[in-house]
């Protein structure tokens, strides 16, 4: 039963990373960053797998230690998709 047990969190584990690396990196602007609020609001190109046109909107984020890699103003690569019925930020990368 234990193997059983592993093997499924494993299977689990594998299908949520795969989910995430299938979703397309949209490029964006920073315009603030709501630490207290775990929310950022992001100036975005287009977000296909959300079809969403290009927009300036708040997102929730998935993980609150995303806000410490950015800040106002700079471009960004991020992944979102709707998590709980809301639109969150899984992954967020400063572009150079």
């Amino acid at each position: 039963m234990k193997k059983v047990l592993t093997a499924l969190s494993t299977l689990v584990l594998a299908a949520a990373a795969f989910a995430q690396a299938a979703l397309p990196q949209v490029d964006g602007e920073v315009r603030k960053v709501d630490t207290d609020a775990k929310k950022i609001t992001l100036r975005h190109g287009d977000i296909p797998n959300l079809e969403m046109t290009g927009m300036t909107m708040v997102f929730r984020v998935s993980d609150p230690a995303l806000l410490a890699k950015v800040k106002a103003g700079d471009k960004v690569k991020f992944t979102v998709d709707k998590v709980d019925g809301a639109l969150t930020v899984l992954s967020i990368t400063p572009v150079n």
